[in-house]
């Protein structure tokens, strides 16, 4: 199963992407980012609907799409890897998680979602957000392989 994370800006280097990348090291296979980007000024709704296109246009026919997003559902970390493992032993070819920009998801982005996935009421940076979904996805790995990373 392919793994894409497509998300609205580009990462700087610095630590958010140094923490990134030590997960994506780890993960089997590698996890593909997708960084788009609208740099026209737009209103905060055309915004909105043009980084949804933006995102969606990262997303091939029949994938499932996870929609990173705070009104989401919450999973612990061993339902998120019971999720993956679902997805992938159904023969889902391709996942994409797709991380919105300063303004959130589209409506299209959230209409298409198969699943609005949030990491809590909080909101987080959306450069630490990659980092995060990078240490679950590694660490939904660890559980599903027998690793001792998750001590649950």
């Amino acid at each position: 199963m392919r793994v894409t994370l497509a998300a609205v800006g580009r990462v700087r280097p610095g630590p958010e992407l140094d923490l990134f990348q030590q997960y994506v090291r780890r993960l089997t296979p590698p996890l593909i980012l997708r960084e788009v980007e609208e740099r026209r000024p737009l209103p905060s709704d055309r915004l909105k609907a043009r980084e949804a296109e933006l995102l969606l246009g990262c997303v091939p026919p029949g994938a499932v799409a996870v929609a990173l997003d705070e009104r989401g559902g919450a999973l612990g970390s061993m339902a998120f890897a019971t999720k993956l493992q679902g997805w992938r032993d159904s023969g889902c070819g391709d996942l994409v998680f797709l991380i919105g920009g300063a303004d959130g998801h589209g409506e299209a982005v959230r209409s298409r979602a198969d699943l609005l996935l949030s990491f809590g009421p909080m909101t987080w940076p959306h450069m630490l957000v990659r980092a995060l979904l990078a240490e679950q996805l590694w660490r939904a790995q660890a559980i599903l392989s027998g690793h001792p990373y998750h001590r649950a």
